[in-house]
């Protein structure tokens, strides 16, 4: 098969297509973001993503399969112990964790605390597991009084660094979270992640300069390998957060899902070979985290009605993957954080003229490698479906 000129892989953060076997060891059992968001909202219209399969991996209410869909489509285990965005976006590209990173669901101890306050200069509120919005909302105004840091985790291995943008001016945050990935590379925590918010009391919002900081992939990931095949890679949204700032050493800042649609058809349309790699983190920060499933259905009806400008500025010659990093059903009421899914593989070009079944693949690394083929590298691990997408040209 001829390879494409340019693939865009599309991560919508969080759209799982149901509880993987092992999900609850997770406490996940029974989640389904897709599914049960388009039954939350009475259903949902979204044909073309089902022009590319979307509904043969999952029922959507309001959504039938297309008789004859275009492209490859299925479902892709995560072989990682883990359900979170670090691990997942790793092993799409190629890396899966063996170890899984470490979790502090009770607080991080004093050995990780007391380095970051001595070092930062300013002291620590909060401390414990939380939602983003909801402890803003009840530590704000003593952190706006005090200075203090406020600092959280979740189910995931992060330590999230919360500070009003009038309070602590934006470089200083990030300092300090710079400081704190210093900190944690041994505990083996993979994010720090800055929150900046504003607002007045009763109306604290989060805003856009949110950071992360990861920890260092253990092995190459595509991007590092195309970048050392001099092969163009672009990061939309938090994509090169994502990877350590390794192997991207072009990305570009979004605010929302909009504007990270728009940034990805610009970068397609002005590179000629290469990677275009966009994260659209509002189905899992705004949607998923805070069971909005009306909201994730907007987004899901906004990423539906752009498609086909991003397949017309692929052109004939490219490829564009749609993919998830794990799941977050906004309808699951045990808890607030990401569930234990398999994700959608989606691959759609104005180039494919009939349909292939990718199956159920057992790591997202088949991704990677598929992508790797394709532009003639390799990554560490993964099995390639670049050979069976023939089959639908």
């Amino acid at each position: 098969m001829q390879p494409f000129d340019k693939v865009c892989i599309l991560v919508l953060d969080s759209l799982g297509v149901g509880a993987m076997p092992d999900a609850d060891r997770f406490g996940d059992a029974g989640t389904n973001t897709l599914t049960h968001t388009a039954r939350a909202v009475s259903g949902i219209a979204l044909p073309n993503l089902a022009e590319i399969g979307l509904a043969h991996l999952t029922p959507i209410e309001g959504t039938s399969p297309h008789p004859n869909p275009l492209g490859g489509h299925g479902k892709m285990s995560e072989k990682s112990d883990a359900k979170d965005t670090i691990t997942g976006h790793w092993e799409m590209a190629g890396v899966p964790i063996e170890d899984a990173f470490n979790v502090y669901p009770d607080g991080f101890p004093d050995e990780i605390l007391q380095p970051f306050i001595e070092r930062t200069g300013r002291g620590v509120l909060g401390n414990m597991s939380a939602s983003g919005t909801e402890i803003i909302k009840d530590l704000g105004v003593e952190h706006m009084t005090t200075g203090k840091w406020i600092v959280y985790t979740s189910a995931d291995s992060v330590f999230q660094i919360a500070a009003h943008e009038d309070v602590v001016p934006l470089e200083e945050l990030y300092e300090a979270c710079r400081i704190a990935r210093e900190i944690c590379d041994e505990p083996r925590i993979a994010r720090i992640i800055a929150r900046p918010f504003i607002g007045k009391p009763g109306a604290f919002q989060r805003t856009y300069n949110r950071h992360d900081y990861s920890m260092l992939p253990p092995q190459p990931t595509l991007c590092e390998k195309l970048t050392e095949a001099k092969v163009p890679v672009i990061g939309v949204g938090k994509i090169a957060d994502i990877f350590a700032h390794q192997g991207v050493p072009e990305n570009i800042h979004t605010e929302g899902n909009a504007d990270g649609l728009r940034h990805t058809v610009d970068a397609i349309d002005r590179v000629e070979r290469g990677l275009v790699f966009t994260n659209l983190v509002d189905f899992d920060m705004l949607y998923g985290h805070r069971r909005n499933p009306e909201g994730y259905a907007e987004a899901l009806l906004e990423v539906d009605g752009v498609l086909p400008q991003i397949l017309d500025s692929l052109g004939t010659n490219g490829m564009l993957m749609i993919t998830a990093d794990h799941g977050c059903d906004p309808t699951y009421p045990a808890h607030t954080d990401h569930t234990r899914e398999y994700v959608p593989i989606l691959c759609a070009s104005r180039r494919f003229k009939g349909s292939v079944d990718l199956g159920i693949r057992e790591s997202f690394a088949d991704l990677g490698q598929t992508v790797a083929e394709n532009f003639g590298i390799e990554v560490p691990t993964g099995k390639s479906f670049y050979a069976d997408l023939a089959s639908a040209l």
